[in-house]
């Protein structure tokens, strides 16, 4: 077993950060993309909806069970080996003109960004401590967020110039400079190795899933994330079908939209002190009425600055909510912190992709009014969710205060 060598330590770890995005970028780089290849191969927009939905379901899935694989097994060969199939994989998509094929490499794909990431998040759990780890834990959320704003701005750009496989060109070959710079510079970081016990993990998150206010926080934040999908799945063929623009402009909308979600984040660090019921009750709100606006205007004046008006708004409020509700789920277990925190993001990415995919194309989301009227229907939904989350929330901190 090669192990991290002490000089190569600092490449690593840049390298590590570097890898920590690469799952946005495997999600957002061929938004603006999805009309072109709907045309390409002969399919309906519902099908290359669905690449995107397989590959979130599978990172989805596939969190419940790899942070044992990698206490178990190691991170360095289980993470050379996931960058060797996502690259393969993504030229396989490049060059195979088959819809089918598509979806099983993006299967695939999904289970080696979640090796690749994860282990990468266990790297700085194996190498630092203390206020040196929290420091580059709080990196992990801002450069995260750097994917959905810079992907589909160079995936808009890459298909104006180059088409839709070329989106996926990138991808291989992205991931194939970082296999060759992990083989040069990286190495193993675990110290020490975990038996791999099943039934263990299995009643662990049977005991967590049997809290209701983690639970409902779970489905609040799959469903938030959701209405962030449906629009990221829809607003290509709004933007260029319907309105006429190019994919530059699409790629233009999701920066915006990314941006408005980090500025939701941000928003929720200024005012964490404030009551959660109450700071979420009214973002809640805001986004309801933003809504109505918006399905309200649309027989009125339809156009990109009037949808990117509303969405800006709308996804400020949903990053808002995100970013206070995930926070509660991955505290609500300090004693079971990792494990929380896989099944929070194995959830939420499961939830989100069923709930977007299925909302999109049961109102068969085509225009600014049928985004507006699928975004109404999830937020009753999670709004009624969120109150009676609220509930054992309160139940929970009274509970609490009367054992101490």
């Amino acid at each position: 077993m090669r192990v991290l060598k002490e000089n190569h330590k600092g490449f690593s770890t840049i390298l590590a950060l570097a890898l920590i995005p690469l799952s946005g970028f495997a999600t957002d780089i061929y938004l603006p993309s999805l009309p072109a290849m709907a045309n390409d191969l002969h399919v309906s927009a519902a099908a290359v909806q669905l690449s995107l939905v397989l590959f979130m379901f599978s990172v989805g899935v596939s969190q419940f069970f790899i942070g044992s694989i990698l206490d178990s097994f190691g991170r360095y060969k289980i993470g050379l080996v996931s960058l060797a199939l996502f690259s393969v994989t993504s030229f396989v998509i490049a060059v195979v003109p088959n819809i089918y094929v598509i979806y099983a490499m993006r299967i695939i794909q999904g289970i080696t960004i979640a090796l690749i990431v994860v282990g990468k998040r266990a790297y700085f759990v194996d190498l630092f401590k203390d206020e040196k780890l929290k420091s580059y834990i709080s990196l992990f959320s801002i450069i995260w967020a750097c994917a959905p704003i810079m992907a589909p701005f160079l995936g808009g750009y890459l298909q104006s110039s180059f088409g839709w496989r070329s989106n996926f060109y990138f991808l291989g070959g992205l991931s194939l400079v970082f296999l060759v710079l992990e083989l040069i510079y990286s190495g193993e970081s675990l110290k020490h190795y975990h038996p791999f016990k099943l039934k263990s993990i299995a009643e662990t998150y049977k005991g967590m899933l049997k809290t209701p206010d983690f639970t409902l926080g779970l489905i609040i934040i799959g469903i938030c994330f959701g209405i962030v999908v449906v629009f990221s799945l829809s607003s290509p063929f709004i933007i260029e079908r319907v309105l006429g623009h190019s994919a530059i402009t699409t790629g233009y909308t999701s920066l915006l939209s990314g941006l408005s979600l980090m500025t939701g984040g941000i928003i929720a660090k200024v005012l964490i002190k404030k009551s959660l019921g109450r700071k979420v009750g009214i973002a809640f709100g805001i986004q309801i009425l933003l809504v109505l606006l918006m399905i309200f205007t649309s027989s009125l004046l339809t156009n990109i600055y009037t949808l990117i008006g509303f969405i800006i708004g709308i996804h400020i409020a949903g990053g808002f909510i995100f970013n206070i509700i995930y926070g509660y789920c991955l505290t609500r277990f300090s004693k079971n912190a990792g494990v929380a925190s896989g099944l929070t993001g194995g959830v939420m990415y499961m939830i989100s992709s069923i709930f977007s995919y299925g909302f999109a194309n049961l109102f068969k989301v085509k225009s600014q009014l049928l985004l507006g009227v699928a975004d109404l229907s999830l937020l009753v939904i999670v709004t009624i969710l969120f109150v009676i989350f609220n509930k054992y929330r309160l139940q929970n901190s009274l509970e609490n205060v009367v054992k101490e």
